[in-house]
């Protein structure tokens, strides 16, 4: 199982380092990274999460995806508390930081293809409730973490965002067993498909972008980073265990929780003034430390399922 799940980490890394290789020669510019994570989010997320929903209504399937959604805040609020319980600073800019990429996972670009490799279609589904979840409690909690202040939490973007548009059409298609013509369904897979390439060339543009052996000197970055990747999946992974969850589900979701800090992390900490060259080394040594983290906790979560 491990050499199974290290082989698909590897295949990842292998096309970051063609971004990083792209970014460093100039080939990818800021503006073209820009252009594919806006491409990735707004088109392909959707594109991903309807496929999964193409096929045969199941009540079976439904309710699974409902407990999903359930497990998937419960996991959520368990991140929370872990990061409220072990991290702390004087420097409060830095302490939002920190708390904030220890519990919010790149699970969209990190996890998904992951995701889609390993355990199919159904772990496709579960991985983009997690993504959604993501985004109502990035929007909510997150924007308040971050900021520190509640007036900047953005009801709309809860609601309105490719991955809940996504998913109402996808629900539609599922529960009414819509059904589309070929022409319409190859589209969509064509447009899925990109997902796995796309934001891999865009993690690696991004790594190029920073220096992640200059992060190894800060002492609470780096306990951050390991607190993310290997106690806060294994706490996850222990939680599921012991209230029953077992198969697709439990290894869906160990592998969203287990993925590299979200670089969301960076993008608000520049945008509500909070530590952004923190957030950049986060970013930077949880993505390469990932290549040996996720196949071990991932591999543990399939032996447990």
């Amino acid at each position: 199982m491990f050499i199974t799940v290290f082989s698909q980490v590897i295949i990842l890394a292998i096309m970051i380092a063609v971004g990083f290789t792209a970014a460093k020669a100039g080939i990818m510019t800021e503006e073209g990274a820009r252009c594919c994570t806006d491409i990735a989010l707004i088109i392909v997320t959707p594109c991903v999460i309807i496929k999964s929903l193409l096929r045969e209504y199941d009540r079976t399937v439904m309710k699974s995806l409902l407990k999903a959604f359930l497990l998937i805040f419960l996991v959520q609020v368990l991140l929370i508390v872990l990061s409220h319980i072990f991290l702390h600073s004087k420097n409060k800019a830095r302490e939002r930081v920190l708390r904030f990429g220890s519990i919010f996972a790149n699970c969209g670009f990190m996890s998904l293809p992951l995701q889609q490799a390993l355990l199919g279609e159904d772990g496709t589904l579960y991985g983009s409730a997690y993504v959604i979840v993501f985004n109502l409690i990035t929007w909510s909690y997150g924007v308040f973490l971050i900021s520190g202040d509640r007036k900047y939490i953005q009801p709309k973007k809860l609601f309105i965002n490719p991955g809940i548009i996504g998913l109402i059409i996808g629900l539609i298609i599922f529960v009414f067993s819509l059904p589309l013509p070929g022409v319409i369904t190859s589209a969509i897979d064509y447009m899925a498909a990109i997902y796995t390439p796309l934001p891999m060339l865009i993690i690696g543009y991004h790594l190029a972008q920073n220096n992640a052996l200059s992060a190894l000197k800060d002492f609470k970055c780096i306990i951050s980073v390991l607190l993310s990747m290997i106690v806060y999946p294994l706490a996850v992974l222990g939680f599921l265990y012991i209230i029953g969850t077992r198969g697709t589900l439990l290894v869906s979701i160990v592998i969203s929780v287990s993925a590299p800090v979200a670089a969301v992390t960076t993008m608000l900490s520049s945008k509500f003034g909070a530590d952004t060259p923190l957030s950049i080394d986060m970013v930077s040594v949880s993505t390469v430390l990932s290549i040996i983290t996720m196949p071990l906790v991932i591999s543990l979560a399939q032996y447990l399922a």
